[in-house]
């Protein structure tokens, strides 16, 4: 229906907005934008259109819709724009084969003319002064989609009259309207059974105005003035997962309907839990929730090799995380369309620029996609934020039992010191995870090695409380022992709950100590060298709905 609303990509707003300006007698407006067209007749589009008594509901729609420049409504209709110097190719519906009474009705309401526009008269307009051949063309129209041209028909609707020639364009008069076809970002708005994820990404648009591609006519008191504004439209979640707007992109994406959403949404929003120091935590909240929900329902086709055997969503590009050390890899979802895979008995929706798939229920679990296990790698020196009586060293091994193939060496700095190092822990969801410490056999260093000794240790996790005050665990004060011969996951907390996240802060809020716990006279039964791999969060069982 013509009241879908219609959200410009980036490409589509240049194009979109290089016509957005008041039409007045500017001369720099008209040496900006005219374009003489040879052969052309010595009418203008809009009295030739006028002219035609088969087009006169078209010519009305035109005269009654006021232009919209950023956003706001003009004193310029369609009808002043087509009779201008500005050049237009016009795809014109004759009578009685739209809804005029319903876009009359509309152009009447506050937003109503900016709904038209977008859906209806872009949707007939465009910028290429574009003729009817014999062999198939494309035209690329003002709301950025791209229609077939063919000698017979334009995107599927048979041409009544083509190539009417005026001096600053061309109409090709056609049997009835133009179908409308959703992008994948639209379809998300406007279809009603997933107005609530429409309403979500909704509120994230936002616009960035483009001094450079706009058309300056000086400046007035010292403030630059523009005859014709550029604004590039933007979405802060599709920019960051995908142009899901965008008609020169394919993408497939797969949402549930309203209360699949509402479900997965009240689940989802309990791990993004910020604490109360920050001032905008309930907007990180929505945000990171959105974000979780998204990232992996998100396909770019281009990138995908076989979509029957796996599908590999957005987030993975820039992940690539090969599987190292039993760490598995994510974004990559087998057998989509097999039972119980992620497109199973999924409602396929064609859309311009991809396929939209619905369901029921989010389609994923927590665990697949945004609670996933937490690596911090010993060696990444740049998370130590404390170190006390100790000495270390990054150490590369090529070796499948290493992560990343490598590890940091801690040595005390005497025979009975007990060495103490803290590690910031990033990205940490507030959920529940094993808080686990993976540590190297001495034979990693030296295979001939004999008399091994374990490393007895303490550990503490430093974290925040909801009300943003600080606190620590001190894993049931436990003492730690690694295993000298072989690699050694040791558990140091079993589903410790983290009450806030500090997901994607700068802050260091989360970290963890570990301390060696060696008195004088155990000096002999232990050994204070650490070969620690990494630190390990290993999420819990999903939350309960």
């Amino acid at each position: 229906m013509m009241t879908k609303n219609i959200y410009k990509t980036t490409r589509a707003c240049l194009v979109c907005c290089g016509i957005a300006a008041v039409l007045t007698a500017c001369t720099d407006w008209e040496d900006h934008y005219e374009q003489a067209l040879e052969g052309g007749g010595n009418a203008t589009l809009w009295q030739q259109l006028k002219a035609n008594p088969q087009l006169s509901d078209f010519c009305e729609v035109l005269q009654k819709t006021s232009k919209f420049r950023m956003h706001h409504k003009t004193d310029v209709t369609y009808a002043d724009l087509l009779n201008s110097g500005q050049a237009f190719t016009v795809i014109a519906p004759v009578n009685g084969t739209f809804t005029k009474d319903l876009l009359l009705r509309l152009v009447e309401t506050a937003r109503g003319d900016s709904v038209v526009e977008k859906s209806f008269i872009f949707n007939h307009l465009s910028r290429m002064t574009t003729s009817i051949k014999d062999e198939a063309q494309t035209l690329h129209l003002l709301n950025g989609k791209n229609v077939t041209m063919s000698a017979s028909d334009i995107q599927g609707v048979p041409v009544v009259a083509p190539n009417q020639r005026a001096e600053n364009g061309v109409i090709h008069v056609v049997s009835h309207a133009l179908p409308y076809d959703y992008n994948i970002y639209e379809a998300l708005c406007d279809e009603p059974d997933l107005s609530e994820i429409g309403a979500n990404l909704r509120q994230y648009e936002w616009d960035e105005f483009d001094p450079d591609a706009s058309v300056s006519s000086g400046i007035i008191e010292g403030v630059p003035v523009y005859i014709d504004s550029v604004v590039h439209e933007h979405n802060r979640i599709l920019d960051a997962i995908g142009y899901l707007n965008s008609e020169d992109s394919t993408y497939w994406a797969v949402v549930p309907n309203n209360e699949g959403w509402q479900k997965a949404w009240e689940n989802a929003s309990q791990y993004f839990v910020f604490d109360e120091s920050y001032q905008k935590r309930d907007s990180l909240q929505r945000y990171w929730t959105s974000r979780a929900l998204m990232d992996d329902a998100i396909f770019n086709m281009t990138d995908q090799k076989s979509v029957e055997d796996s599908l590999v969503s957005v987030p993975y590009l820039n992940w690539r995380r090969s599987y190292v050390a039993g760490k598995p890899i994510f974004h990559i979802f087998q057998k989509p369309f097999a039972p119980g895979g992620l497109l199973y008995n999924a409602e396929k929706l064609q859309c311009s620029n991809g396929i939209l798939y619905k369901t029921k229920d989010w389609p994923f679990t927590p665990e697949q996609t945004f609670f996933k296990e937490l690596w911090t790698e010993a060696e990444a020196t740049w998370l130590i934020t404390e170190d006390k009586q100790c000495r270390y060293d990054r150490i590369r091994m090529m070796a499948d039992s290493i992560s990343e193939n490598t590890f940091l060496q801690i040595i005390a700095t005497s025979g009975t010191a007990n060495w103490e190092m803290t590690f910031r822990l990033d990205n940490v969801l507030s959920g529940e995870y094993d808080v686990c410490a993976i540590i190297l056999p001495q034979t990693v260093i030296n295979p001939d090695a004999t008399n091994l000794r374990p490393c007895k240790f303490k550990a503490t996790i430093n974290y925040v409380e909801a009300n943003g005050k600080a606190a620590t665990y001190n894993c049931n004060n436990d003492q730690f022992q690694s295993n000298p011969e072989k690699v050694d996951t040791v558990v140091l907390a079993e589903a410790f709950r983290f009450p806030a996240t500090n997901y994607s802060q700068s802050t260091n809020k989360i970290s963890l100590t570990l301390k060696c716990s060696i008195t004088a006279r155990e000096t002999s039964k232990y050994s204070r060298e650490m070969l620690l791999d990494c630190i390990y969060l290993r999420p819990r069982t999903s939350k309960s709905e």
